[in-house]
């Protein structure tokens, strides 16, 4: 086989999947944004959501700042050398990482150190099959550590909060599924997908679940039982009102997808993996000889492209105030702001994840956080040749994670304005009245809508801590996000989660004899 070849197939491969979302996605979304009703937040999510795929398409760059864990799945024909097939994938995801494609997402675990290359012990995920095909079969997901931490696993039988007893049947099942869309709420990127699978072990469970992400959004699963399960999922929980991004609406969930195997008699696991609307999913057929890409998959049926809308357009949609700030930000501009609001910020912010705010925790800030913003982001950065950084995604990650930190630093550096996805907890809300401080959510993969806004790289410290987890220095103009949190005890997130638990309890009785 060629090396070469092969080599700039898996690149291609990456890079596609990056930045192009497949047909069947495409489709979905498109149908979400056609059951919002205009001027609510869900429907400007929805507008944002599309603009940022068009924007990827035309910028050829990632579609969400979190490229996640690279998964691949290849089957080869008896005979094909996968120790060649394995190395021309590494030296891809390298070129494609150095290629500001990929954020380098590979951890040290012990000490957290980034290997800068997506590289490092058991990154990126290579899983080999044999068949007896004569072509290889390449298939790629990048799911990002958002939506894998709303992954969920259960052990039936099991007590579930807001829907009772789930017993070791289909119906039980049933009961674990709709737990999952409703645990998720905003925090995985919702609207989302999921990858069910039933029985297993607890690792072949959950391999089973994101098995199922592999599948076609529009394929027909050939179990009767689960094709009526699936069904039953993509009808009702829909009527949890999460919504697009946690803010409410008609749309939680764009695909459910159920696979089932053989478990042992003391155990019965449901697992499930979500994935977040950007569902980066792609596979190749390619030559096992010459290791050229013969046909591309998921690509089939009606093609659905997004114009790029003005954001000024999506605003005037928007039935909430629209609040200009300019950073810094006085107290009495923060008690101003109610939840519902869209505020537009200009000037400088600062990113930080959970590097960042351990060490802010015991250490001075490097720069002057007095009236700024904090943005919960780890960017996919490009240096050019005059070693001047550009910003090539910068959409938002979860904030739960900050959450044993958030107000304290909020209080001790002056912090007013945090900016994430999915929302925070009691304490941080707490703060937020005590301090005067704001919660601003961003919709969550937009990263090419939020890129668009950065306008300049002012400086960066923290370096140490690797490129998504440094303090990033960036100068804004329309930084658009919407108040989710206020400085008057009131959380938009508590809201939806309180009327979505109510919404879960319809589906107690039994559905399945």
């Amino acid at each position: 086989m060629n090396h070469e070849q092969l080599q700039q197939s898996m690149y291609t491969l990456i890079v596609e999947t990056s930045t192009n979302l497949p047909k069947d996605v495409r489709r979905a979304v498109k149908a979400a944004k056609e059951r919002e009703n205009a001027g609510t937040r869900a429907a400007m999510s929805l507008d944002t959501i599309t603009t940022n795929i068009k924007m990827a398409d035309d910028n050829i760059s990632p579609i969400c700042q979190d490229t996640g864990m690279p998964t691949f799945k290849i089957k080869t024909p008896v005979g094909v050398n996968q120790i060649q097939i394995q190395k021309a994938i590494y030296a891809a995801m390298e070129q494609a990482t150095k290629d500001g494609k990929l954020r380098p997402n590979s951890v040290d675990s012990l000490n957290g150190s980034n290997s800068g290359n997506n590289l490092g012990l058991g990154t990126p995920v290579i899983k080999f099959e044999q068949w007896e095909e004569d072509y290889i079969d390449a298939r790629l997901i990048l799911k990002g550590g958002g939506c894998e931490n709303k992954n969920i696993q259960y052990s039936l039988p099991c007590e579930l909060e807001g829907i009772g007893k789930a017993g070791r049947d289909l119906d039980g099942i049933r009961k674990c599924i709709m737990h999952s869309v409703y645990q998720a709420q905003g925090q995985g990127c919702s609207a989302g997908f999921i990858g069910v699978g039933i029985g297993g072990d607890r690792s072949s469970g959950y391999d089973l679940a994101k098995t199922q992400l592999f599948r076609g959004v529009d394929d027909v699963n050939e179990n009767e039982d689960l094709r009526k399960l699936e069904e039953y999922v993509m009808t009702h929980a829909n009527e949890l009102g999460i919504g697009t991004m946690g803010f409410g609406g008609e749309t939680t969930l764009l695909g459910c997808k159920v696979g089932v195997m053989n478990r042992l008699p003391a155990s019965f696991f449901v697992s499930v993996a979500y994935n977040c609307w950007a569902y980066r999913r792609l596979g190749v057929s390619v030559n096992a000889e010459t290791g050229e890409i013969n046909e591309w998959y998921y690509q089939d049926g009606e093609d659905v492209s997004f114009d790029t809308a003005q954001k000024e357009e999506q605003e005037i949609k928007s039935e909430s105030r629209v609040v200009t700030l300019q950073a810094p930000i006085t107290e009495e501009q923060i008690r101003d702001l109610k939840v519902g609001d869209v505020v537009k910020i200009n000037g400088m912010m600062y990113t930080g994840r959970d590097a960042i705010h351990k060490y802010l925790s015991t250490n001075d800030s490097p720069v002057d956080l007095n009236g700024q913003v904090i943005y919960h982001c780890g960017p996919v950065m490009l240096k050019d040749a005059e070693g001047q950084w550009h910003v090539k995604a910068a959409g938002p990650t979860t904030s739960i994670r900050e959450e044993p930190y958030q107000g304290d630093i909020m209080k001790r550096f002056g912090i007013r304005a945090v900016i994430g996805k999915g929302g925070m907890g009691p304490k941080t809300l707490k703060a937020l009245g005590e301090h005067g401080g704001v919660y601003l959510n961003a919709i969550g993969g937009a990263a090419q809508y939020y890129a668009d806004c950065i306008k300049g790289v002012e400086g960066v410290d923290l370096m140490n801590f690797g490129i998504p987890e440094a303090m990033w220095h960036l100068r804004v103009e329309g930084f658009t996000a919407v108040v989710t949190m206020d400085s008057h005890g009131n959380s938009l997130h508590e809201e939806v989660d309180k009327s979505s638990l109510e919404k879960l309890a319809k589906f107690k009785e039994p559905v399945f004899a």
